[in-house]
């Protein structure tokens, strides 16, 4: 490592500390937004030999290969949110669930709620208040889960006037939005920490939601981050 590259490090070490699931791109243009402007290949040179430092990662297991299908990209808010349920659980082995919204136009995270259980009226719950924040989406694509088919949903989006759609069994890629969100959040925060309790989890919830929608670049707005590309429509 060059003496030059000393304040460089520094930095970089200083964001994969915080944000260690990223990759060398989001780390590259959260630079330049943090005012770094620095050669792409000299930064890339510094973080392959930070990586050495750090070993290798642990290699995860091949999902079999999925038959991707186009999604519609909105153009404006509130065409389509995604919803999602995921599962994991505290240290002492209690099991907790997330329920995750994103705005499919921007890829904003609208929610995160946490619990130990999530019925269909904690859903609903989360929506009206989502719904009093941002306004009412046309449509709101979902899994089959049961709290996702139950009737309780059913009619309070028909009270609202939108339109659930329920992606077909066992296919992902109709949700693929939320399905790449997911993989960041179980990658950066649930597999990054050991929970103690529930008041744990939504705190560094909160938090991960903070940095996802303001700090994190995200290749498919051209790096901006969600806000940034909500704030320049």
């Amino acid at each position: 490592m060059q003496p030059a590259d000393a304040d460089l490090v520094t930095r970089l070490r200083a964001l994969v500390r915080r944000h260690g699931g990223w990759g060398f791109w989001k780390y590259h243009y959260r630079l330049r937004k943090l005012g770094v402007l620095v050669n792409h290949k000299r930064l890339w040179r510094i973080y392959q030999t930070l990586r050495l430092q750090v070993g290798k990662r642990r290699k995860k297991k091949r999902r079999p290969e999925r038959i991707k299908r186009p999604l519609e990209v909105p153009a404006r808010p509130n065409v389509c949110w995604s919803l999602d349920f995921m599962r994991d659980a505290l240290t002492d082995s209690r099991r907790f669930r997330t329920l995750n919204v994103v705005e499919d136009w921007n890829r904003e995270v609208l929610g995160i709620e946490v619990d130990f259980s999530l019925p269909a009226p904690r859903v609903v719950a989360l929506l009206t208040t989502l719904v009093s924040r941002y306004g009412a989406p046309a449509r709101i694509r979902v899994a089959n889960g049961p709290e996702l088919i139950s009737q309780v949903l059913q009619t309070w989006c028909q009270g609202q006037q939108i339109d659930l759609h329920w992606i077909q069994p066992a296919s992902p890629t109709q949700n693929a939005y939320i399905e790449r969100f997911n993989g960041s959040f179980r990658r950066e925060l649930l597999n990054a920490y050991l929970f103690t309790s529930l008041r744990q989890v939504r705190e560094q919830c909160q938090s991960w939601q903070y940095d996802y929608n303001h700090l994190r670049p995200h290749e498919a707005l051209n790096f901006l981050t969600p806000i940034e590309f909500r704030q320049a429509a």
